[in-house]
């Protein structure tokens, strides 16, 4: 009863705080951009500033205004310049440095909007070590410069040659971004987006060019390879409304979807919309109830559609949670259905070739459907005789899945979220390791037995029939496609030696045969751990490669302790904590766009060719010259 007295009387006037924009904005940076993280994911932080000082551009140039976009990335600093109207001279201390403060609340100058919340260069703003903004309208420029959002100088209006528009500058806090670096194929990714669904719209960066003249076609056409798709891509255009489909021989169903010329990596109401609208109308055709699973098996689909105010789950606007295509408007499941019965319906009558094409990749997915159905019957009942979440997963509380609570929380609730992790490692050594150093509410660990078998050129039905595999998918939640995936980072985990790295390349290999949309959506990265520990009584030095192990060396002196860990299992509990929390290095698996996957996995874990073999030896020698540099 005293403590609680005591609580009582410590919960007073002086315990209620108010803080300042910038003060909350760097106090809890995850509710207006999502995680923090190191750049090595395409959701990171660093990543969400370039994209909020973009999304203004882009709202110019859907006014009509700017037909080009400059961005440069020079080591940590990012530029991006426009050539729209350039802010209003006298507000753009204002724009950049009082919250819910824009022209975007004003429906009429900006209807169809991304940016709706006026925070977006706010956060920029107040999360930038240094941060510059120059408008230039009629002849006329107004300069200011902040760091941390603290403006340090406003410069007077000056007489300029400068071309309308508006310029940013900005150095992420790496107090906040902690060891981050710019990954280019992520901002190439990001900019591509922008084009495709701005056709006409140019943008540059670091030199070079980007420019789409087809928007959905050419994304599509960039996704996928000729001689991959089962019939040519079907692009379909309307008001407020544009779709590009086509279906492959790869496993899953792979959809990009828009909302305003924002990437809703996770989807949302128009993502499911046409995932219904589109069973719905393809079984009118034909005819025939055909399961939706076959339908939707194998398709490759890029939608976008423009709403009035849409409403987003999160500040970071990955998922759309609009039910209407505007206030008062007709609901956006009725939207997509009405446009997907009119035009696709029409298109597949006037193509008799692809509606045949198609149906024929329908019922070969009904065909393996069929066929998997005793097998993965038995494989389930085997998964829960295994009892998968005590012997072979050590679960966390938070998933990528979870639904978010109704609450003011919802924002750092979807910042735990994207945080979610699972460790794939093999043996009860590094499992322990990681068991015991992991951050219980965000970090599982499954453990493997032994090497996994190379899939390679198998069917799915390898995948229910080995223990290893049906397990796996089973703690990813996977086996109905990527939508219920319990984990955003799929981090593989194993020793760095032979053994390891072969069961790496084997892990892999089952990702991109079974479930590509995994890597090809930014979900599956390497741990990279130290391979040395050098340390004398004042300092303790942790090194990546040869050359960092070297550089410690020479700046400890005196003859350091050295230690070679030779497997996950070597290191500590209490070491393993800092490499894999806010410190972890983690490499992304990434496909680009232009690869082959299957001449990718042929030629790498397929029969070995004379090809495979001088590969090996060539880099062999590459290997032998570096290490031998380094002792020198």
């Amino acid at each position: 009863m005293a403590e609680a007295k005591q609580n009582l009387f410590d919960y007073t006037e002086d315990s209620i705080k108010s803080l300042d924009w910038r003060e909350h904005i760097r106090l809890r940076p995850g509710m207006y951009i999502g995680k923090l993280g190191d750049g090595s994911s395409p959701d990171d932080g660093i990543y969400v500033l370039l994209k909020e000082v973009l999304d203004n551009c882009i709202d110019e140039h859907m006014m009509g205004y700017g037909r080009q976009v400059d961005i440069v990335v020079e080591g940590k600093t990012v530029t991006v310049r426009d050539f729209g109207r350039g802010i209003p001279l006298g507000k753009v201390v204002d724009v950049v440095s009082k919250i819910n403060t824009g022209a975007k609340y004003d429906s009429k100058a900006f209807q169809k909007s991304v940016g709706l919340n006026g925070v977006g260069t706010k956060a920029v703003n107040a999360l930038s070590s240094y941060f510059k903004v120059m408008a230039v309208r009629e002849s006329k420029q107004k300069t200011a410069e902040f760091e941390r959002g603290i403006l340090i100088k406003e410069y007077k209006e000056a007489k300029t040659d400068e071309t309308n528009g508006t310029l940013v500058t900005f150095i992420p806090d790496d107090t906040v971004f902690r060891n981050f670096h710019f990954q280019p194929e992520y901002i190439d990714n990001l900019l591509w987006n922008y084009c495709y669904l701005n056709a006409g719209l140019i943008i540059t960066f670091n030199g070079k060019k980007y420019v789409s003249k087809n928007g959905l076609l050419d994304l599509l056409q960039r996704k996928t390879n000729e001689d991959e798709i089962r019939y040519p891509i079907i692009h379909l255009k309307g008001e407020d409304i544009e779709l590009a489909i086509t279906h492959n021989n790869d496993y899953g169903e792979e959809i990009f979807s828009f909302v305003n010329g924002q990437y809703t990596t996770q989807g949302g109401t128009h993502q499911q919309a046409f995932r219904e609208a589109f069973v719905k109308v393809i079984r009118d055709f034909y005819k025939k109830d055909y399961d939706f699973t076959d339908i939707r098996q194998s398709i490759v689909v890029a939608v976008a559609v423009r709403v009035v105010e849409p409403v987003f789950e999160s500040q970071t606007k990955t998922k759309l949670g609009s039910q209407y295509m505007q206030e008062g408007g007709i609901s956006m499941k009725n939207f997509v259905h009405e446009f997907l019965s009119k035009e696709l319906d029409n298109f597949l009558h006037k193509n008799p070739a692809i509606a045949e094409a198609l149906k024929k990749r329908i019922e070969q997915s009904e065909r393996e459907r069929k066929e998997l159905a005793g097998i993965k019957k038995l494989a389930n009942e085997r998964a829960k005789k295994a009892n998968l979440h005590n012997r072979k997963l050590r679960d966390c509380r938070i998933h990528f899945n979870d639904d978010p609570p109704n609450s003011k929380s919802k924002e750092a609730f979807h910042e735990r979220r994207l945080e979610s992790t699972i460790f794939i490692t093999e043996g009860d050594s590094a499992s322990g390791s990681i068991t015991k150093a992991r951050n219980v509410e965000t970090q599982a660990v499954f453990s493997l037995r032994g090497k996994p078998l190379n899939c390679y050129g198998l069917t799915k039905k390898v995948v229910y029939e080995n223990e290893e595999f049906n397990l796996l998918q089973h703690a990813l939640n996977i086996e109905e496609g990527i939508e219920g995936l319990r984990y955003n980072n799929i981090v593989v985990a194993t020793d760095a030696d032979v053994d390891g790295m072969h069961i790496r390349l084997l892990l892999l290999t089952f990702f991109l045969q079974f479930f590509p949309d995994l890597v090809k959506n930014g979900h599956v990265y390497i741990l990279e751990t130290p391979l040395f520990r050098v340390r004398n009584k004042q300092q303790t030095i942790y090194c990546y490669d040869e050359g960092e192990k070297q550089a410690a060396i020479k700046k400890l002196g005196a003859k350091p302790e050295i230690t070679r860990f030779k497997g996950l299992g070597e290191i500590s509990p209490d070491e393993f904590v800092r490499f894999i929390s806010s410190d972890m290095r983690k490499q992304p698996v990434m496909v680009m766009p232009e690869t082959h996957l299957q001449q990718l996995l042929e030629y790498y874990m397929g029969k070995n060719t004379q090809d495979r073999q001088e590969f090996i030896i060539d880099n062999l020698r590459v290997e032998i010259d570096i290490a031998e540099e380094i002792k020198v």
